[in-house]
Order: C-alpha cells, then structure tokens, then sequence
C-alpha cells in the first residue's frame, strides 16, 4: 500500500487529494495546524476514528513554520509521496501580510524539502506553483516563458517554484511543480471570487442579500474545475523521471462573465445586483491568465472535461442546494417544536 503525505489537506485540493489517493488504494496522511475552532469541514466525510479498523486516512499535529514538526512527521510516516498544498494562498490578502504569506508559501516549501532531504525520506515530492507567478506575462502562458510576479503571494510561490527547480538539480530528488491555474468548486473559500458569486447569487435568490461588491470585473483568468486539477498532481509523480506542468483549460473569461453567468443561472440580471469597491482592488493587477497546457495533454495524457459553464453553474446550484437545505431544516425545527 502506498502512503502520501498532503500539506494543506484540509484546503479545497487537499481534501479533494486525500480522497483521490484513497479511492487509489493509498494511505492517507495529512498536516493539520492547530486552531481553536474546527477546520476540517472538508474531510469531514473521509474522516474516521483512529481506533477503527481498516482506517486509511490519519491527520497530524504540524506546520510549515516549524521545521522540527516536519521532520518528526516524515521520520514517523516515511511516505512516498508527498504534495505540498499548503499556503497563504489568498493574492489579495497577501498584500496586507506580506511576511506571513513569504514564511508559509516560501520558507515553509524550503523547510518541507530540507525535512526530506536530512531524514533521507525516499519520497516524489509535489510543489503546487501557481498561474499567478507569470503576472503580467501576455497569454498563452506555459512552461517556456517568462514570470513576472506581481502579488507578494505570487513572489512567495515563485520562490518556492524555484528552490524545489534547486533541489532537485542539485540532490536528484523526484521533485515536480505544477503550476495550476484557476480551479474552482464548492468547497472553494468564501472568501475567493467564484465562491463568493456564486453564494452572493443564492443568498439574493432567497432575499438574504442586497449588493455584491466585487474588484476589479475586467480580470479574465482560465477557470477549471478542481477534482480534476488533483488527477495532474497524481499523474505528475507516476512520470519516470520529474519534470513541471502547466494546468489549466486553455479558455480565458473575465469576472464579469462568470458573475453575469452565474446571475443568469438563478433566473437573475446581475447588473441590478453587482457593484464594485475600490477597496477589493488589488495595488498591482493581474490582468490576463491562459493556459497552454499541450505539455501535460502530451506527457501526463491530461485533459479538463468540465467546461466554464458547467463549472459556474456547478457552483451555483451547490449555494442553492445547501441554502434550501438550512431553510427546510428551519421549517422542520419549527414545525417539531410546534408539535
């Protein structure tokens, strides 16, 4: 049985990974950070007691600010694979903390391959660099030009892009970065554009919400959906020899569109809805991402099935389901205590 290590399992790719990997027959390990409040909604529905027999999935007490944790954990689970998702992965909050997105998305990438590579751990190892690294680089955008990082967030990855390029030209580790753009689904955070059309679109449908005030609409990005994205991970440590990978769908849409399709969904127009604030806005902007991804389609014999469309309407009626979901457990509860 194989075992894999995933940083950022509790995140949308982590949690979507974890159960990839199990469906795969893998063990399942994957790094915890100690909150105060439960973070693990997303694997909520793979997790099962430690006492249980037959349990494949366990989660771990660490984090990639502390190097010691790292070691311990790899000493302990000897994986053979491991995928590094962790970050402070939010562009627009990287501005605001700086540092902390430098010390987890940079540094800790750093810490997890020197952790590797002191305990001897004979593992292929998975840095997941981000379409936000090329910046102002004119699409199409793939493996042979140029980055330009314009985010503090996109520095932080690039940094980690490029020790794990080091490491594995320098002590022949199975080392592969791939640089995945825009993937989507309901369990993106709220707090990220899609997720938060998408859930502003059902709230409004329902009467709970007024505005949606956005950024900047003209960004145009290649949005794909993520339980695919985390096949091209998988399929990039099952190479004979490691190499990187751009991932993404090859179509560009703008903010605009995906809020109007999003709107049109619900039956809505989302010009009377939708306003922008100059405080969303980033200080320097990412205008234009698009995919060529023919080295992946080529070499990993990858491919996206769900299209845009698909993708905003995915998402919508994900909102809508679980909106009408709370609104009948309401009605339940009040007819009970009625009765």
């Amino acid at each position: 049985m194989k075992r894999a290590f995933i940083t950022g399992v509790t995140g949308q790719d982590g949690s979507y990974l974890a159960e990839f990997l199990l469906q795969k027959g893998y063990e399942v390990h994957g790094l915890k950070r100690r909150a105060s409040s439960f973070n693990t909604g997303r694997v909520d529905g793979i997790y099962a007691d430690l006492h249980e027999q037959g349990n494949r999935f366990f989660l771990h007490y660490a984090d990639l600010a502390d190097a010691s944790s790292l070691w311990k954990l790899l000493h302990a689970i000897n994986p053979d694979e491991i995928y590094n998702l962790a970050s402070q992965s939010h562009v627009r909050v990287s501005f605001d903390v700086p540092e902390y997105t430098a010390d987890i998305t940079a540094t800790g990438a750093l810490r997890l391959l020197e952790a590797i590579r002191e305990t001897g751990v004979r593992a292929r190892f998975y840095q997941a660099s981000s379409s936000e690294m090329f910046g102002s680089t004119p699409p199409p955008q793939n493996e042979l030009v140029p980055f330009h990082p314009r985010s503090p967030y996109a520095c932080a990855k690039l940094f980690a892009h490029n020790i794990t390029v080091n490491y594995r030209e320098s002590y022949g580790m199975f080392a592969c970065c791939g640089i995945l753009f825009n993937h989507e689904s309901p369990r993106r955070g709220e707090t990220f554009v899609t997720r938060k059309i998408a859930r502003a679109v059902a709230y409004i449908k329902y009467g709970l919400q007024d505005k949606l005030f956005m950024g900047n609409l003209d960004a145009a990005r290649d949005w794909g959906y993520a339980p695919e994205y985390v096949e091209a991970m998988w399929l990039m440590l099952q190479q004979d020899a490691p190499d990187d990978y751009v991932i993404g769908t090859g179509e560009m849409h703008t903010v605009r569109e995906f809020a109007q399709a999003a709107f049109e969904h619900a039956g809505l127009d989302w010009r009377e809805y939708v306003e922008t604030d100059p405080r969303y806005y980033r200080p320097a902007e990412v205008d234009a991402l698009r995919a060529d991804s023919s080295k992946a389609q080529a070499r990993l014999r990858w491919s996206h099935r769900v299209g845009f469309k698909k993708l905003v309407h995915l998402m919508v009626d994900a909102e809508l389901s679980e909106l009408a979901r709370r609104s009948s457990g309401v009605i339940e509860r009040v007819t009970q205590s009625g009765s």
